[in-house]
């Protein structure tokens, strides 16, 4: 029997298409991603925790669900909106279907909206809030959950997807790199492992003498969820750390290096969500491809009157896609060296940073 869901949005547009996964009502922004593959790394990846994903791709759910592509120990996104959901997959490595994917970790899905039109909403307007109902709900309720809702940049996600306790991995290698957990994808800290560093997953509120009690030989910040201005203790680290190690932030770790060292952040109308985002290295005027996934950036006049430079900036819009200090070995990216499923032109920085942590 097919079942109804609906989407509302704070502008007091209500779609309706048929629900799949879980029977449920979550509340969340409502933002979209372009990629054509790696809903599986999407929905997993913690950066997206407090928003309802759109894939702009119309088939979603085509080759099923693997655990090898997951980017956390689940599902992070607050619901999905489909054009089409696959209800056959098929892939050698896929164990069960997007529904049951999305039942598992009790999540809401919707099918049959025209995400066309969704995306050029959005393009216009900005991402909204919104709340993605599975069940019956009447649509005065629906419509006053996604207008009163607090909007995500007054939530502290980052609480909600970081490590509580210290993970370690590969403890014979020489060296090791701590992480400041604000919502870690498995890609990263894989991309460590595979050139031969341990690694340790910190908690981002963790005392600085903590932190460096772990003996660490670098610091990366982490990528994650929401507004940077809220994860002050991350910020505070980065100010005390920063003088005495290597360090090198990633997405939300980008935004958090800026801030440590007085650049401002602002929230973009849409955000950059997707595998063809095109930066150019400001150094070497090399263009790349890079996934990315953020709703809040550095305003790059800002950097004018920090320690800071910007090395890389993205193609279509001249936001701030690297920095670097002018003294200090800190640098940072806005993008996604570690995507998967892809693109990996930027996958060098790994190497680029951990080649200063060995020498430093």
């Amino acid at each position: 029997m097919i079942r109804e869901a609906k989407l509302a949005l704070e502008d007091g547009t209500i779609l309706k298409g048929e629900s799949f996964g879980f029977e449920t009502t979550k509340t969340g922004e409502v933002v979209f991603a372009t990629g054509m593959t790696g809903y599986v790394e999407s929905l997993t990846d913690p950066s997206y925790k407090g928003q309802l994903l759109m894939n702009t791709y119309p088939l979603q759910g085509n080759y099923g669900i693997s655990e090898k592509w997951f980017q956390s120990e689940g599902i992070k996104a607050e619901g999905f909106i489909v054009r089409e959901e696959s209800k056959h997959p098929s892939h050698a490595k896929s164990t069960k279907s997007l529904s049951d994917f999305l039942s598992e970790y009790e999540i809401p899905g919707i099918s049959g909206i025209d995400t066309r039109a969704l995306t050029i909403k959005i393009r216009e307007h900005g991402a909204m809030k919104g709340v993605l109902s599975t069940e019956d709900i009447e649509d005065e309720e629906i419509l006053e959950m996604a207008k009163t809702q607090q909007g995500i940049e007054e939530l502290d996600l980052v609480d909600q997807v970081c490590v509580k306790k210290p993970r370690i991995f590969g403890e014979d290698f020489k060296k090791r790199v701590a992480i400041l957990d604000c919502g870690i994808k498995n890609n990263s800290i894989n991309a460590l492992l595979k050139r031969e560093t341990g690694v340790v997953v910190l908690p981002y509120k963790m005392d600085y003498k903590e932190i460096l009690d772990y003996d660490p030989d670098g610091i990366l910040v982490s990528s994650g969820p929401g507004n940077p201005e809220r994860v002050k203790e991350a910020i505070g680290n980065v100010q005390k750390l920063s003088e005495r190690l290597p360090m090198w932030g990633i997405c939300l770790g980008q935004q958090i290096i800026g801030l440590a060292f007085g650049a401002k952040i602002y929230k973009m109308k849409f955000g950059h969500r997707g595998i063809n985002q095109p930066i150019k290295d400001l150094r070497t005027n090399k263009v790349s491809i890079t996934s990315q996934n953020h709703g809040f950036t550095i305003d790059p006049k800002s950097i004018d009157d920090t320690q800071l430079r910007m090395t890389q900036m993205n193609l279509n819009d001249g936001t701030p896609d690297g920095l670097e200090h002018k003294e200090l070995p800190v640098s940072c990216v806005q993008y996604h060296p570690e995507a998967g499923p892809g693109p990996h032109d930027t996958d060098y920085t790994f190497d680029r940073f951990l080649k200063i942590v060995r020498e430093y």
